[in-house]
């Protein structure tokens, strides 16, 4: 494991973001979920993709919070523009588990 330095550190942009919708994407190599999430107002709405189909049904996602980065460039992934990258622990079989806040905050928070 490399060492960050604190300067690295701080160009990352983790936020708080409440999923708004959630749609199957069956274009994607690796099962995964299109989100759309709401960063509020300074950031906006923005989309991405997760392969967090093992743990998560789409019906429990909607208006959960979740963390993000979303000072990443645009990827192209199949079909779909992600503008941003849920975080989240992955255990051993690639089965992601989200992070997200213990109490409902508000959107954009920066996590720091």
């Amino acid at each position: 494991m490399s060492e960050l330095s604190w300067s690295d550190f701080l160009k990352v942009e983790m936020r708080v973001g409440t999923i708004l919708e959630v749609h199957d994407f069956p274009e994607a190599r690796i099962p995964a979920y299109k989100l759309i999430i709401d960063f509020g107002a300074k950031i906006g709405v923005r989309k991405t993709s997760a392969q967090i189909t093992k743990r998560y049904k789409k019906q429990d996602l909607l208006n959960r919070q979740v963390i993000a980065v979303v000072n990443f460039p645009k990827k192209q992934i199949a079909n779909f523009m992600s503008e941003c990258l849920v975080v989240g622990a992955v255990g051993e079989e690639n089965d992601v588990t989200l992070l997200s806040p213990d109490f409902k905050i508000e959107n954009g928070l920066r996590i720091g």
